[in-house]
């Protein structure tokens, strides 16, 4: 559990580095067995230590620490309970969110979109931290392992913490090059039709180092 809780850490701070989250917006969790590690509301990453870890079971009931957890707890739960993410990573990144305003759906400017499932959705805006949030993010997830929150921010989760903030630095680079497309006057950024989507997506289950 404490090495868990260190990885915890470090990707939350991750997300302050690379410029992800601003201050203590955003949040991470990762599941060990029944038990959901998770930062904490309202504390700057740099100063979380070994002995600050905060867990929940599945119904919210907290197990271990004392910090309260994340006001955004109910959207860690419902994808731990609907899905098989092992982690899950939410960011206030500043292109996911600015296209958030802008479309229902981040268009298919790139391939990598086929990394989250397909093309990502823009979940409806509703107050932070209430069961309603966390209920159209779901509906935006269906088949997907990312969406974006309308005038929010993003959710990524993946099996385990290193592929959940890969996937969110990949969706926050996508967001960021068709906002750039799109800035060029008189001109449209060319977007991929659905079936070259699919071929991407299949060849991207392969991705990677077999062992």
């Amino acid at each position: 559990m404490a090495e868990a809780w260190e990885r915890v850490v470090e990707t939350a701070r991750r997300t302050v580095a690379d410029g992800l989250v601003v201050g203590t917006s955003g949040n991470v969790s990762a599941r060990v067995g029944d038990t959901v590690l998770v930062t904490p509301s309202g504390v700057p990453y740099d100063r979380l230590g070994p002995g600050d870890a905060v867990g929940v079971d599945l119904e919210g009931r907290q197990v271990l620490g004392e910090l309260a957890p994340t006001s955004e707890l109910p959207m860690h739960l419902a994808v731990y309970r609907h899905t098989d993410a092992a982690a899950v990573v939410h960011t206030h990144a500043v292109h996911a969110t600015a296209v958030s305003t802008l479309v229902d759906e981040v268009p298919a400017i790139h391939y990598m979109i086929g990394a989250l499932g397909g093309p990502v959705r823009v979940a409806g805006y509703a107050l932070y931290g209430t069961d309603e949030l966390a209920r159209k993010m779901l509906d935006a997830l269906r088949d997907r392992s990312g969406c974006l929150l309308r005038n929010h921010g993003t959710v990524v989760y993946g099996a385990t913490l290193d592929q959940a903030y890969d996937r969110t630095a990949q969706l926050e680079w996508m967001c960021r090059v068709w906002l750039t497309a799109a800035a060029v006057p008189g001109r449209t950024p060319t977007l991929l039709p659905p079936d070259e989507l699919r071929r991407a997506a299949d060849k991207l289950r392969g991705y990677g180092q077999t062992r």
